[in-house]
């Protein structure tokens, strides 16, 4: 059978730096007890197995869960060389696997091969165990939520097979939400993302966004797009599979008279985020009478203005009123927060379990909204896609937390770790 080979590189000053920072918890994360008394006080020997770890991980097929870290141990044999051995019960049990550890000055570099390619049938000792990814031995929650479901990803496809996201976001002071809306639609697989910015916005986020397709549109004073946009915004939306409304355009009245024009003419599948529902909250009547293809994404003070409630009311039954009004204004809702919930109409709902302080970041929920906006252009329903977006985001935000710290990670950390998560999950 053809050997599997897979390779990874790792920095080594910046294993010395998780391990300054947070001493003996870090290493005891991916390192057996022996293997930290072996490597003693060595970087290299850290960053060395480290990689090693991440190249037998790269070195299995997908669909078969990785062993967690701690749970494949590398230590000199007789001759010096490399002897991995895995823990009972893994889906590496019974493997052979050759492992070859060099270092090149900042760096170590690994080569794992698994000349037998491991069996797919989980081991017996539980889903829960059986599951757990390899990034730094954390623990990820037992089963993925109902609803949960990643995009077909055809071998033969190209970008146009993958979905047109068009986004409309930003405004003078929040170019960042515009990016980091957009660059999330990519990082969820869409095969094209257009971003719509007000006119003297523009080259800050052309320069900036090189993997999207930015459009000026005019504006009615600086950074701010109007109701005298609305025809061009128009013509910037025709072909899009899905959109993204709201982050960072600000709350301008003539905005707000663009958005209740806007919205109903959208053909697309829409997530409305941020800005978008504060105007929206402005006339409340409309929602109802908007597509039920829209995902709306409001953090608990932005559901409250949608509601009519306090914030304190929202936050002490959060999947009571999420519930209710996405029956009420028949929408997909997700409720922001530590255990975001995800409501529809039909009354399906969705608690996501994980909470971690990394996300508390201004920008994240941008992120999250161009995230389920790139699922829906790849043909995701809004409540799969929302039920995705939101697990995906929640899991790329513990990789962070575990490998930076709680506090620290920005919105734009979350970007390139979203794709991992993804393939991971695959």
């Amino acid at each position: 059978m053809t050997p599997r080979v897979g390779v990874d590189v790792a920095a080594i000053p910046r294993i010395a730096e998780a391990h300054r920072r947070f001493g003996s918890r870090f290493l005891h994360k991916f390192l057996s007890d022996r293997e930290i008394a072996y490597c003693g006080e060595s970087p290299e020997r850290w960053a060395g197995r480290w990689a090693a770890k991440e190249a037998i991980g790269k070195a299995m097929p997908s669909g078969i869960p990785r062993p967690r870290m701690r749970d494949v141990e590398i230590l000199p044999s007789d001759d010096g060389r490399p002897h991995v051995q895995v823990a009972p019960a893994t889906t590496l049990t019974g493997s052979e696997i050759d492992v070859s550890i060099a270092h090149d000055g900042h760096f170590a570099v690994a080569v794992a091969v698994i000349p037998e390619t491991p069996s797919p049938t989980l081991p017996t000792r539980g889903r829960e165990e059986a599951t757990r990814p390899a990034t730094m031995g954390r623990e990820q929650p037992r089963d993925l939520p109902d609803g949960f479901r990643l995009p077909a990803r055809p071998r033969d496809g190209h970008k146009g097979t993958f979905g047109t996201v068009v986004v409309l976001a930003g405004s003078q002071g929040f170019t960042g939400a515009a990016y980091l809306a957009s660059m999330g639609a990519a990082r969820a697989g869409a095969g094209i993302v257009r971003l719509l910015v007000a006119q003297s916005i523009y080259p800050i986020l052309a320069e900036k966004c090189t993997e999207v397709i930015v459009g000026p549109v005019p504006e009615i004073s600086p950074g701010v797009v109007g109701h005298a946009s609305l025809s061009g915004i128009l013509r910037g939306f025709a072909g899009a599979d899905a959109g993204v409304i709201g982050p960072g355009i600000g709350r301008d009245a003539s905005t707000r008279r663009l958005i209740e024009d806007l919205v109903p003419r959208v053909a697309a599948p829409l997530v409305l985020d941020a800005d978008a529902l504060n105007l929206l909250s402005e006339h409340r009547a409309l929602l109802p009478r908007l597509s039920p293809q829209i995902v709306l994404t409001p953090h608990p003070a932005e559901f409250g203005r949608l509601s009519g409630l306090d914030t304190s009311a929202v936050q002490q039954d959060r999947r009571g009123v999420a519930s209710r009004f996405a029956k009420a204004w028949n929408k997909v809702v997700v409720l922001k927060g530590a255990g975001t919930v995800i409501a529809a109409p039909d009354g399906r709902v969705t608690l996501n379990p994980i909470s971690t302080p990394a996300l508390a970041s201004g920008g994240t929920g941008d992120v999250l909204a161009g995230l389920i906006g790139g699922l829906m252009a790849q043909k995701l329903p809004p409540f799969e896609a929302a039920v995705t977006g939101v697990h995906l985001h929640s899991l790329a935000g513990l990789d962070l937390e575990a490998s930076l710290g709680q506090a620290g990670v920005l919105a734009s950390d979350l970007l390139p770790q979203i794709p991992r998560v993804m393939e991971r999950l695959r």
